[in-house]
């Protein structure tokens, strides 16, 4: 299993993947241009040589997409917009990013990959830019689905750690993340379908306890969730409880991964941790999911067929 992780995590997709899209046609939302060039801010040693293995990008100010398609004879129609993890001050590129659009598409779903825009600024709060890109995001992924090939009613979000946050507050039907319009694509919604949540930051209050904060509001319209966690993670499990519980009460199905050790990081890069086998899980869970259109009280469905023949 191990090995079959590593081979989807660097298999290339069937193609070069289209150029980026900018999600806005000029300055984003709110944008002061302040913060210098984007660049890689991976710590490098005295021989100039990264430390790790990971591309760290800081600095964005110019959210965009990029997509990535799966081979024509695994095409699902599902689309799975991606958005790395990073503290909302870097995006981890490659080990949350590029890497799991390869996967994706070895299971027949178009990725998405979402740059928003790190780091946050402090009086604007460290998530509202990220959900602004977010929602635009989706949205423009709705606005091209016929183009794309891509079935506007099956677009889902996954996260990483931030990014992970951030896939669950683009869920969330309460919180909004208001700008002006810009053209047709804002008058779709800009909710995901369903999330994908990897080793997720989710809020409780107090702190350490398994209820969920207000920040993170959950209702019965809320996204049906895969998350994954581990009880040594340093942020801590108790999150993904209240988060699972709060779907429970809200009639929204969720499917909670713990698992004992394995920490925070380590995408979906194979190593002695059973946590690293998260990706056969969730294309377990996408298949037996019927995503074309959710049933009240998020009851399953048959037919998505993702991962397997059309």
């Amino acid at each position: 299993m191990l090995t079959l992780c590593l081979c989807t995590a660097r298999a290339g997709s069937s193609g070069p993947p289209k150029e980026a899209i900018r999600l806005w046609p000029s300055v984003a939302p709110g944008d002061r241009g302040d913060i210098g060039p984007e660049h890689d801010t991976t710590p490098r040693g005295p021989d100039g040589k990264p430390k790790d293995n990971i591309i760290r990008l800081g600095n964005v100010s110019v959210p965009t997409i990029t997509v990535f398609r799966p081979p024509r004879s695994k095409d699902t129609g599902a689309a799975v917009v991606v958005a790395p993890g990073g503290g909302y001050h870097i995006l981890a590129w490659d080990l949350e990013g590029t890497e799991i659009c390869s996967w994706l598409n070895s299971i027949g779903v178009t990725a998405v990959l979402l740059k928003y825009r790190v780091p946050s600024h402090r009086d604007s709060g460290r998530s509202a830019a990220p959900l602004q890109d977010a929602r635009r995001a989706i949205r423009l992924v709705r606005r091209n689905a016929a183009e794309w090939g891509i079935d506007p009613r099956r677009i889902g979000m996954l996260g990483f750690s931030a990014g992970a946050h951030l896939s669950a507050l683009t869920g969330s039907t309460v919180r909004e993340a208001p700008y002006e319009r810009v053209d047709d694509a804002d008058a779709l919604s800009g909710r995901p379908d369903f999330t994908i949540l990897i080793y997720p930051y989710l809020p409780t209050e107090p702190k350490g306890s398994v209820n969920l904060s207000p920040e993170l509001p959950v209702t019965k319209d809320t996204p049906p969730a895969f998350i994954v966690m581990t009880q040594d993670d340093p942020i801590g499990v108790e999150g993904a409880f209240a988060y699972e519980s709060a779907l429970k009460a809200a009639g929204v199905s969720c499917e909670l991964h713990v698992y004992p050790t394995g920490g925070h990081g380590y995408g979906m890069r194979p190593s002695t941790h059973a946590v690293t086998t998260w990706p056969a899980r969730a294309a377990d869970w996408l298949r037996k999911w019927g995503h074309s259109t959710f049933p009240p009280a998020g009851r399953p469905r048959s037919g998505i067929g993702i991962g397997a023949e059309k």
